[in-house]
């Protein structure tokens, strides 16, 4: 086996679909389908078994999509760690970012990193924070920007903290907020909880949701256009926007915040690019 092979493995297990894998991979379906051939001729065994609507793999195939990642993994150790061992800061910065810090952000941090650090080359992932983690645990990325409060047995620290808003077109009183239409969006628990909390703190009424949106720039629109009223991260609001925001308190005054946090194992500081990121991140969080 080689490199290709580890990599069409992993894929393949990922997908459990042929066609799927093919185009991950960029290669023909039948280009394919002739590499796990080869691959089964080799250990004299078969890999996987077709089911409707895809494959299934068989006991050996899974130890060996298992295999394959470890391999997969360990190479890109590998070309990590020597390309640290060079004087230039060089490499490929793999980052797993919440959508929100990725969207309003990461864009003009990337901007100006890579104007100090010209050969550092970015693989970036977005998502909602829980997917996020879910990359850090599988070591697909070095470093993870979270919100929300999650555990974590490595380096966790504090990128910085936002209040949470209501928005509104017109002046609204806070206290006759279950009787005014509301809009929700989807988002990850970690955000919803912290909305709901506040509402329980504040009023025995459920909201009276009119809306569902599948996001939360959706949402803001139809604030805009005075469909209702909803609650979003103060990191999603402009100047520009033109909208009555109120920044959100418990009962007892205390401001209701959301914490973004930076989150990476201890082992990556080894790798020059990863550690001036963290350095330049702290210093840049603001941008």
């Amino acid at each position: 086996m080689d490199e290709k092979d580890w990599i069409a493995i992993k894929v393949l297990y990922e997908e459990r679909n042929i066609s799927r894998a093919a185009e991950r991979l960029y290669i023909s379906q039948p280009a394919l389908t002739y590499r796990l051939k080869n691959l089964e001729k080799e250990f004299g065994t078969s890999i996987f078994f077709k089911i409707k609507g895809g494959i299934e793999f068989t006991s050996e195939g899974i130890h060996l999509a298992g295999y394959a990642e470890e391999m997969v993994k360990k190479l890109q150790k590998t070309k990590d760690y020597m390309l640290n061992m060079q004087n230039e800061v060089r490499g490929t910065l793999r980052l797993g970012v919440s959508s929100n810090f990725a969207q309003y952000k990461l864009p003009k941090i990337l901007k100006k990193f890579s104007t100090e650090y010209p050969h550092v080359q970015f693989n970036v992932n977005t998502g909602w924070s829980a997917d996020i983690m879910n990359l850090l645990n599988s070591s697909s990325v070095q470093l993870g920007i979270l919100r929300g409060n999650y555990e974590w047995y490595g380096i966790k620290s504090l990128l910085h903290k936002e209040r949470l808003c209501l928005i509104s077109k017109k002046e609204v009183d806070l206290d006759n907020l279950p009787e005014i239409p509301f809009i929700n969006y989807k988002t990850d628990s970690s955000l919803k909880n912290l909305i709901n909390g506040w509402w329980h703190d504040r009023f025995a009424e459920p909201p009276f949701v009119t809306m569902e949106t599948d996001r939360q720039e959706t949402c803001k629109e139809m604030v805009k256009n005075d469909l209702g009223v909803s609650i979003l991260p103060e990191i999603c609001l402009q100047p520009s926007d033109n909208l009555h925001t109120y920044g959100l308190s418990y009962k007892n005054g205390e401001p209701v915040l959301r914490n973004t946090w930076l989150i990476y194992n201890e082992e990556s500081l080894k790798l020059s690019s990863v550690k001036n990121f963290i350095d330049f991140l702290n210093e840049n969080a603001n941008l």
